[in-house]
């Protein structure tokens, strides 16, 4: 059973579809939880996957109101985990793990939680991080994505049993709507970037390094795909920096792999990560990439100098543009780095990855 707020995007979310597919196919009785209707979902949920909403989200105006929204959270999950009777229950993200945790306690289940981004960035009310102190040593395991959240973990969480599996990637990349084509480029040159428009992901600093580069280099566009609330906000420094014929954003898109393709150079601008998904797909498409060495993520997919370029400090929009410089103007270079960057194909395989969690779930 795998738990989790909704499949509205991101990730995560993105992460719990492809898992219970790949348990579906390895013959395992597989249930999806989430809290939100599947009208949000941004994901197409496999069929065969027991899917079950319990229609209990939404934001409570206090805090007395949060913990009788949490109760009754717990109640529905703890009757459904009774019926269904699942080896395994994996709460995807903290809420979704603490709820986890709190309604199979005592059940016959293994429970798994796992963190997806980078605990210190996340911005958890007082009462969430109180309750995943109180939840994670009662898991039977506690997954991060990287070494750094790993760390954070075993420091802030006391008695948790902390283990380490990343993100697998899947390759060939599947497609699932919205499909976007790419526009024809004209012979022109692109620089792809892909995320949440959230201020996690740097994007405002991205455009900052790209005003200095697109008079550099005139045969340069810059496509930032996904979506999110900082949109209007983006959309206005692109038109205030003269750069609306020269950055789009088209929105979410389905078929990734296309834009990949069709991309020269990839950017990963996060101020902080946890494993970040997109990265991994762009080396695997063969993309030369240009990162920020932000606490955690990066540094364990991108190979300095060998698959990829680290920049630091994070959040510097003239180093960033330096190192994106280097690469626009070296053909060369970029398809050095691209030979190599095909190797997470192998370091972050399904297979090697889907492994490790078949030994923490305790499957033979």
């Amino acid at each position: 059973m795998v738990v989790i707020h909704s499949l509205s995007g991101g990730g995560a979310e993105r992460v719990a579809v492809e898992m219970c597919d790949y348990w579906l196919q390895q013959g395992c009785r597989v249930t999806l939880v989430t809290q939100s209707a599947p009208e949000s979902d941004a994901y197409p949920v496999p069929e065969g996957v027991d899917r079950r909403a319990l229609g209990l989200a939404g934001a409570s105006r206090s805090t007395l109101g949060g913990l009788f929204a949490n109760a009754r959270r717990v109640l529905a999950l703890r009757r459904l985990i009774r019926r269904s009777k699942p080896h395994v229950v994996l709460g995807m993200m903290t809420t979704a793990s603490v709820l986890a945790v709190a309604a199979a306690r005592r059940l016959p289940c293994r429970v798994i939680a796992s963190e997806h981004t980078h605990p210190p960035a996340q911005g958890l009310a007082p009462m969430w991080e109180r309750l995943r102190r109180w939840a994670y040593p009662r898991a039977h395991a506690v997954v991060a994505l990287t070494t750094g959240t790993a760390e954070w973990l075993e420091r802030n969480v006391p008695g948790a049993k902390v283990s380490v599996i990343p993100n697998a990637v899947r390759w060939p990349m599947e497609r699932s709507e919205p499909v976007v084509p790419p526009p024809d480029r004209h012979g022109r040159c692109r620089l792809l970037a892909v995320g949440r428009l959230h201020p996690h992901k740097g994007f405002d600093v991205l455009l900052r390094a790209f005003a200095q580069l697109a008079p550099l280099y005139p045969d340069w566009d810059l496509v930032i795909l996904g979506e999110g609330d900082e949109r209007e906000a983006l959309q206005a420094t692109i038109e205030a920096n003269g750069l609306g014929e020269r950055v789009s954003m088209p929105g979410r898109v389905g078929n990734l792999a296309d834009w990949y393709a069709d991309a020269d150079l990839y950017v990963l601008s996060s101020r902080v990560e946890g494993l970040s998904n997109t990265l991994i797909e762009a080396m695997a498409s063969g993309l030369p990439v240009v990162a920020f060495d932000c606490e955690t993520g990066p540094r364990e997919i991108v190979r300095d100098g060998i698959d990829g370029v680290l920049v630091t400090p994070p959040e510097d929009a003239d180093a960033l543009a330096a190192h994106l410089s280097d690469l626009m103007g070296r053909p060369q270079r970029r398809a050095a780095l691209a030979r190599r960057a095909v190797d997470v194909r192998d370091r972050f395989c399904v297979p090697r990855i889907m492994a490790m969690w078949s030994q923490l779930f305790g499957f033979r």
